[in-house]
């Protein structure tokens, strides 16, 4: 009797998870605004769903035919799904690009090889292993990536949030693979299993809970605009030449900021940090990041950088003197570190590369002056 009450919460908990977790990612292809981390957090919920939906002691709850081919392949890609949606998380500007989806194809081959999808020999060459190997190494980068741009994150509760992702990760990892280690691979526990699913359970009703109370923001760690009470009988205009002492504050550090970018040309370093820039404004780390991010819509030190390297950048590819420079000169020129960095950032910003962008920009310059020749010529005539 106590087994089959097991059993019966087992498929509660399952099937409780696997479908919070669907309905969350259709809850958030509705919300335009979310559209950046939709893709990731679908892929998620699919992999995770595979996971539970295979996770079970009891082979007589696992799901076969078609339906469990399809699970078990999701299940597979799991991790992979978690760390691309992890980055995307921590990070405005992640794309997938060559490391991230180099890494996923050779997960997603193993993966398939491991579970006899692509030849059956494959399945009992110890590929698990391998798997595991390359899962430590995701969840030590997603650590190292949380942790070292923790100072540049101007978003308070995300970069709260960064150490206890990254302990999380941690412990989960160590718990995952000393399990493994010691009762192998296949070592599936009524009590482990259980607390695994009612684990991704508890995730999945606290993200579906951001939805179903409007605040889907919530789920990139954005701010809704707070209420504005109606005016009220009380309410005195204030003069125009008596401006309220935190706008007027708030005024002196927009031009010292500008000072930095337009005199001091400090966006041009490509080795600068955050604590520097701070230290040249005169201000502390924390009232910059408060700053920046509330008063000029910046959530990371990288994106307020990028803004004034870009408008750099723009400038440089339109201008009919430099058009003979390599797009890396220009890269390095407008303080990126590194060429490909500047393409993605351009390429995210503009739509089109940093070369078809010069090419438009130095057509219309070649056109205008083609045409001031004409009309000059017509005049002298």
């Amino acid at each position: 009797m106590q087994n089959l009450d097991f059993q019966h919460l087992d498929v509660i908990v399952r099937i409780a998870a696997a479908t919070t977790l669907l309905l969350t990612a259709a809850g958030l292809l509705r919300d335009a605004r979310q559209k950046r981390i939709t893709p990731y957090f679908f892929l998620l919920a699919i992999g995770a769903s595979g996971f539970v939906a295979g996770n079970t002691p009891y082979p007589a709850l696992t799901i076969s035919g078609a339906a469990g081919v399809s699970w078990d392949i999701a299940s597979g890609f799991a991790a992979l799904f978690v760390w691309w949606f992890v980055l995307a998380l921590f990070d405005d500007e992640f794309r997938l690009g060559a490391p991230e989806i180099g890494v996923g194809a050779i997960w997603i081959t193993l993966a398939l090889a491991d579970r006899g999808y692509l030849h059956r020999r494959f399945s009992d060459a110890g590929l698990s292993w391998l798997l595991v190997a390359i899962a430590f190494g995701m969840s030590a980068h997603l650590i190292v990536t949380i942790l070292r741009n923790r100072e540049n994150d101007f978003v308070d509760a995300r970069r709260r949030a960064r150490p206890l992702l990254a302990f999380a990760m941690a412990a989960m990892l160590a718990a995952d693979i000393m399990i493994d280690i010691t009762f192998g691979l296949d070592w599936k526990p009524q009590g482990l299993t259980l607390f695994q699913n009612s684990a991704l359970l508890a995730v999945a009703l606290w993200l579906a809970s951001l939805l179903l109370h409007g605040d889907a923001s919530a789920l990139l760690f954005e701010r809704r605009a707070a209420p504005q009470p109606g005016p009220t009988a009380s309410d005195r205009p204030a003069p125009d030449d008596q401006p309220d002492r935190e706008d007027r504050e708030a005024v002196i550090i927009d031009a010292r900021i500008r000072a930095l970018i337009d005199n001091e040309r400090l966006h041009l370093d490509p080795a600068l940090t955050f604590a520097d820039f701070a230290r040249r404004l005169h201000m502390s780390q924390a009232a910059t990041r408060r700053h920046i991010n509330h008063r000029l819509g910046y959530r990371h030190f990288r994106s307020f950088l990028n803004a004034a390297r870009l408008q750099e950048a723009r400038t440089l590819l339109a201008d009919p003197a430099r058009a003979d420079d390599k797009i890396a000169a220009i890269a390095f020129d407008s303080g990126f570190a590194s060429l490909a960095s500047f393409h993605r950032a351009f390429s995210a910003a503009e739509g089109r590369t940093p070369g078809a962008y010069r090419d438009d920009a130095l057509g219309k310059t070649r056109h205008s002056g083609a045409q001031a020749r004409f009309e000059t010529s017509k005049i002298g005539n």
